[in-house]
């Protein structure tokens, strides 16, 4: 079931590999998923220490969160993967034009997990190319279904 899902990393990038990464979460951070209030339209993943981490995905406290307690909703997060799937995306993220995008915080088996898409990035022709696409099989579909 999918809580956030980031659209825009499909115009951006063509994703060519995708993984399942699980997060190192704070308690109110969980609570405040659940409620709904994350956003990762933002959010990159960048490899540091030999450790992938998730910067820039947004979190919004619940106003419950407690009082001597100061959230930060943008706080770096460390993912949860196997080493040898984090030493695979380590080498192909250093070859020229690969980048780690998150693209959809779900639940699985009751856990919150974070899919990272291991994508290239797109030109403005590409992008034009595809919005083309997109609407000529839009309208395909209309076409056929009014006969």
């Amino acid at each position: 079931m999918s809580i956030v899902h980031n659209r825009k990393a499909t115009h951006d990038y063509f994703i060519e590999e995708r993984y399942e990464a699980g997060l190192a979460l704070d308690g109110w951070e969980v609570k405040s998923i659940r409620a709904g209030r994350a956003q990762i339209a933002d959010g990159y993943v960048i490899v540091k220490g030999g450790e992938l981490f998730l910067i820039g995905a947004h979190v919004s406290p619940l106003p419950t969160v407690s009082t001597h307690f100061i959230p930060d909703p943008t706080r770096s997060r460390k993912l949860l993967l196997h080493a040898e799937e984090i030493k695979r995306l380590i080498g192909k993220v250093e070859q020229r034009g690969y980048t780690l995008v998150p693209l959809d915080l779900h639940y699985k088996k009751g856990r919150i997990k974070l899919e990272v898409g291991l994508g290239r990035g797109k030109q403005q022709h590409d992008k034009r190319a595809d919005k083309r696409d997109k609407e000529w099989n839009r309208e395909k579909q209309r076409l056929l279904r009014s006969r």
